[in-house]
């Protein structure tokens, strides 16, 4: 949203600093910052409503050392993540970008089923929460609807680079072709069935490799069987991060590192460090702010 307003004050008012929101680098560390803000001011409160109506898990005893210690720890604590999440990308994503929406609404129907299982499980007092054949068949339907958008949108297409020789020199360009931002670079849209894959050459896998040949059937297979590994990489991953939250709440730890490793992959090593140096500021900050308001309760009592 802010993006879209500030776009439009500097393209129809030319107001001073709003063109720093075409740059993903200071989107990005914005987020962040919004983001701990929001984990930070209203995590806390949210964790206390939640223990005020006594919304805490319900511990099956298994035998495991230590599980017990679990007994009564908040639960719907996605609520925060969901929150932290959702708010920095509708005021600083761009969202003519189907990629934006596609995660939202990801985001959105996975946390649904979170939510639901948590309620049956606190409020209905039945353990086993959502049923699982009731949780594949969510994950199973919104891989269906990802994968389908994804193999019939115009709007998502491989980019490949070509470097230019000549910047200075003209260059005819086809219908699916630009020059970058920096003019460096040549930039070819098109329609594919490629993926990013390490280990392979170019590190690109092509669908199409599956089923070779050049009729409308083996085009038809190739996009059944990429939206059959959309469905797969969606019931897996909302799976993984259920099981690995699992006893011990592990799920947070692997997601900061993966964010991180995605982080380091999108950009270059300068801004790389920049984020992290903006991500430790705001953390110091946010923490000395705890530890002096905790110091101040301490002297009230």
């Amino acid at each position: 949203m802010l993006y879209h307003l500030l776009d439009y004050l500097q393209n129809n008012f030319d107001v001073p600093g709003a063109g720093l929101f075409k740059y993903l680098s200071f989107r990005s560390g914005a987020a962040i910052v919004i983001a701990l803000v929001i984990g930070a001011v209203f995590g806390k409160k949210i964790i206390a409503m939640i223990r005020r109506r006594q919304i805490g898990e319900d511990i099956r005893n298994l035998g495991l050392e230590g599980q017990m210690q679990k007994k009564g720890t908040p639960t719907m604590g996605g609520l925060i993540i969901i929150g932290a999440l959702l708010v920095p990308v509708l005021l600083v994503c761009d969202l003519s970008n189907i990629y934006v929406w596609l995660m939202i609404a990801t985001t959105v129907c996975l946390g649904a089923l979170g939510f639901l299982d948590d309620y049956i499980k606190v409020f209905k007092k039945r353990k086993d929460g959502l049923k699982g054949k009731f949780k594949i068949f969510g994950q199973v339907g919104l891989g269906v609807v990802v994968g389908t958008v994804m193999c019939f949108s115009q709007e998502i297409v491989v980019v490949e680079k070509v470097q230019r020789a000549d910047r200075a020199a003209e260059v005819t360009l086809s219908d699916t072709e630009s020059i970058s931002a920096d003019g460096r670079f040549i930039l070819n849209r098109e329609k594919a069935t490629t993926t990013t894959i390490p280990f392979f050459k170019n590190n690109e896998f092509d669908y199409h490799w599956l089923v070779p040949g050049d009729k409308a059937w083996s085009n038809i297979a190739t996009w059944l069987i990429y939206i059959l590994v959309a469905i797969f990489i969606i019931t897996w991953l909302s799976n993984a991060a259920n099981l690995t939250d699992g006893l011990d709440g592990l799920s947070a730890g692997v997601a900061a590192i993966v964010v991180a490793l995605l982080g380091m992959g999108a950009f270059s090593w300068r801004k790389v460090v920049a984020a992290v140096l903006v991500f430790t500021g705001v953390w110091l900050v946010t923490r000395s702010k705890s530890r002096a308001m905790a110091e101040a309760e301490k002297m009230q009592n």
